[in-house]
């Protein structure tokens, strides 16, 4: 699986989209599971960039596209996604982000930029697997959000 934070280079995101997209047709198929309109138009919403977004903010949009007015719709919409690994929650932002490694298992981690909202998804160090190991704890999941500046907020050092 690759390592790498799309949210925060330069690349193709129409590519991007797309593999996605593939990659939870695929996953539906094989667990016998249906990418319904609705499901497919929420995770289209969320693959649009890599910033999270809030359970309204896509009812927003499902509601100006004629999909669905009564928050259910999200809601439901968005538990499948999450459900089927295809979509992640952002706690520290009660909303939700395209999962970047859809169909692979994973303990993800969250850099989120503070000053353009910005999510980036990388995989959490093995770190605290190793900690946990030696005390004999064994973890089942790991989710590590971290808040920060981005390359592109970051103020510009000139020397």
């Amino acid at each position: 699986m690759p390592h790498d934070t799309l949210g925060f280079s330069n690349h193709d995101h129409s590519s991007c989209m797309r593999t996605a997209l593939d990659a939870a047709d695929a996953a539906c198929l094989a667990r016998k599971v249906q990418l319904t309109p609705v499901r497919r138009r929420v995770l289209e919403i969320l693959l649009e960039s890599h910033s999270a977004m809030g359970a309204y903010d896509v009812l927003a949009r499902l509601d100006a596209e004629g999909l669905g007015s009564k928050p259910p719709v999200a809601y439901r919409a968005l538990g499948f996604l999450v459900e089927q690994g295809f979509v992640h929650r952002i706690e520290r932002l009660n909303a939700f982000i395209a999962c970047a490694h859809p169909g692979a298992a994973h303990d993800p981690a969250f850099m989120i930029c503070r000053a353009c909202g910005t999510v980036a998804e990388a995989e959490a160090t093995a770190a605290l697997a190793q900690s946990a190991a030696l005390s004999g704890f064994q973890v089942e999941q790991t989710v590590i959000e971290a808040e920060g500046l981005c390359p592109s907020c970051q103020p510009q050092v000139t020397t």
